[in-house]
């Protein structure tokens, strides 16, 4: 593999900024990702340092990338940190530590190289090397018609759950949660 799987760099903002403007005009976009284009290029670059730096340190989340040999970032992967006590994005109880992945994407002509793979396997060894206290799992949420997705997220070993979440721009369309337990 051609490609630095790696975690961001707090400074490195205007890349994350990039790369995510660019996943959210990609085709798969609309059952892909909660956010829009429209939305990610209004924010200020307040918003965007913020992110980045979160994602560099820390405990609660970790952003890691698919640098190529020509330094442009080609894809990515966020596991947040989701703790016994919280609540999560629907305001649900969180009843067990665990990791949840988002904003997962490779640039379109990339898909099928294993530069997913190698995202998820960085991100997972990272929420597993957690303690105090460890993650007992890490979950993440598919599109019920994104069926390239739930094929990799099977392959690589998360299982669909039976969790079924409406969305809240389309409530007649489904989210799956799929998980992976800790090894």
């Amino acid at each position: 593999m051609q490609h630095v799987i790696r975690p961001v760099r707090g400074d490195e903002w205007e890349q994350v900024k990039e790369l995510r403007i660019a996943s959210l005009h990609d085709a798969a976009a609309p059952i892909a990702f909660l956010d829009t284009a429209e939305l990610a290029e209004a924010r200020p670059d307040s918003f965007w340092q913020e992110r980045t730096a979160g994602a560099a340190s820390g405990r609660a989340a970790r952003q890691f990338v698919a640098v190529g040999p020509d330094g442009v970032w080609n894809g990515s992967a966020t596991v947040l940190v989701e703790e016994l006590g919280t609540t999560d994005f629907l305001d649900r109880a969180i009843e067990t530590p665990q990791g949840h992945v988002v904003g997962v994407f490779v640039r379109e002509g990339l898909r099928g190289t294993g530069l997913a793979e190698e995202l998820f396997r960085a991100g997972l060894e990272w929420a597993w090397s957690l303690e105090d206290p460890a993650l007992e799992r890490v979950r993440l949420y598919v599109h019920e018609r994104n069926e390239r997705a739930q094929a990799f997220y099977r392959r690589i070993g998360f299982q669909d759950s039976g969790v079924r979440v409406p969305l809240e721009s389309d409530p007649s369309a489904k989210e799956l949660e799929f998980v992976v337990p800790r090894p």
